[in-house]
């Protein structure tokens, strides 16, 4: 039942090939004998198995959605009421969710099952899930490898069959690179598209979540759950949400992709390179034309957003004091001390050394000569993307500059590790949708395709996956030992 897709899981349920009760167990069964994947931080057995019963209820009475009974993961991000959400951070590591995110309460409303929380960069600072204070997932495809940030342990649920789908966050990158990295499809929408309400913060102007699934097929499914207009999100964007499914099986003939010429220099490896163009020679195939553009700005986009992402986490993070929740540390001598040790010993290495950034970047005297300045270059960046964009349909690259890098390989060199970030970060900065396609494999581990698009054009970039996943099948490989 495990290798089976959203759609092959929904019809078995509602044929009754197997009950939500059967599926959520066997799920289940596979995290326990997977513990060495350190894909979860929570496992909700119990919620799991109860929120199964009720599925098997709907699903008899004939009040089911397409995801009634399905047992997804949650990125440990979401809040979740009466569970843990940590955050990947000692600093929440005793925080029990009084209330729903939005996402949470979609997926509920839906029936679908929650099987726990998934493991994640601290706060969603990480490029390769070393960063959580749970340790980092291990990539399914080679377990010496990370899998990826900062949703590493939603990559490796969905890879590992752990999940039948999973939610992600993405802020430069976090649903795309761990989905390269682990061989799956991951969708980061367009900033606005799906609620931020209950997902802690990490910069709120480039945060958005998404779905990660083996296919475009299945991610359509879980958007067409996630997205939507939500009053409780200052940023969310009230527009009409289309049917994602609908239009998956549309034709590309005529489609015109542009390959950012600074996307495809001599920065990239070649064996990336000749990979990725084998991808997009099979649109080619399917009708696109394929012209180059040029987006100068983009060589500026990780000097930007480091500034403008860590600006914002520095605002964000402040609420971390040690007084209303998360960690405390023991017998603060007075208020000083509380603050300044709850801080320092709740926060990992790479959360403070990107606070410090961030209040540097903010603090009288600097204030223009970085944050304003960074924001100046977002505007460019986003302009280079419009003018691109207007003259082709969709933009397509690579997610990573290489393959899965070895566990510890670049944590001693941060510049090195945000590098891992160049391919992903812009679309972020101008709150663009991408896709994240399995493309092939370099060393036997799995290389990504990203296909950018204009805002507001998910259901798009889902259809020119679709098609891609229907004439290969990247997407249907599985690790060896997780099949």
């Amino acid at each position: 039942m495990h290798n089976l897709s959203l759609t092959q899981l929904a019809a078995g349920l509602r044929s009754k090939q197997f009950s939500s009760l059967e599926l959520t167990q066997s799920f289940l069964n596979r995290i326990n004998s997977y513990q060495q994947l350190n894909a979860y931080v929570t496992v909700s057995s119990e919620l799991a198995l109860q929120q199964a019963e009720a599925a098997d209820r709907r699903l008899a009475s004939g009040d089911a959605t397409p995801l009634t009974g399905i047992p997804l993961a949650q990125k440990d991000i979401f809040c979740t009421q009466g569970i843990k959400t940590s955050c990947g951070s000692k600093m929440l590591d005793n925080f029990i969710a009084p209330y729903n995110a939005t996402v949470i309460d979609h997926f509920n409303q839906a029936g679908a099952v929650m099987l726990g929380k998934l493991n994640m960069d601290e706060f969603a600072m990480g490029s390769s899930n070393e960063t959580s204070f749970y340790g980092p997932s291990l990539n399914p495809w080679a377990t010496d490898c990370v899998p990826g940030g900062s949703s590493g342990g939603s990559a490796v649920a969905v890879a590992a069959r752990l999940a039948a789908a999973a939610t992600g966050t993405d802020t430069g990158g976090s649903i795309r690179q761990p989905a390269a990295h682990c061989g799956i499809t991951g969708l980061k929408p367009t900033y606005g598209r799906v609620s931020r309400y209950g997902m802690i913060a990490y910069a709120s102007s480039l945060d958005q979540g998404g779905p990660m699934a083996r296919s475009a097929e299945d991610a359509a499914l879980l958007m067409q759950v996630m997205a939507g207009f939500d009053s409780k999100d200052s940023t969310s964007v009230d527009q009409s949400v289309p049917d994602y499914s609908a239009s998956l099986n549309d034709s590309l003939q005529g489609l015109k992709i542009g390959l950012p010429k600074e996307f495809f220099s001599s920065d990239l490896d070649s064996r990336m390179a000749s990979t990725l163009l084998a991808a997009v020679d099979e649109y080619r195939k399917l009708g696109a034309e394929v012209v180059e553009v040029s987006m100068p700005t983009l060589a500026l986009a990780i000097p930007a957003y480091y500034v403008i992402a860590s600006a914002e986490c520095s605002s964000n993070l402040s609420r971390f004091d040690g007084v209303r929740f998360g960690y405390r540390c023991h017998s603060p001598a007075d208020l000083t001390d509380l603050y300044t040790r709850s801080r320092g010993e709740g926060f990992g290495s790479e959360v403070k050394r990107r606070i410090l950034m961030g209040t540097y970047a903010l603090s009288a005297g600097y204030y223009d000569a970085y944050y304003l300045k960074a924001q100046q270059v977002r505007r460019l960046i986003s302009e280079d993307f419009k003018r691109a964009l207007n003259e082709v349909d969709v933009l397509m690259g690579p997610v990573t500059p290489s393959p899965a890098f070895k566990i510890g390989e670049k944590t001693g060199d941060p510049v090195q590790m945000y590098l891992s970030d160049i391919y992903t970060i812009a679309i972020n900065l101008a709150g663009l949708p991408a896709l994240a396609l399995p493309a092939g494999f370099i060393d036997d581990k799995p290389v990504g395709l990203q296909v950018i698009g204009n805002y507001f054009s998910e259901a798009k970039l889902l259809n020119i996956g679709h098609r891609y996943q229907q004439v290969t099948d990247w997407h249907l490989q599985q690790p060896h030992g997780f099949e």
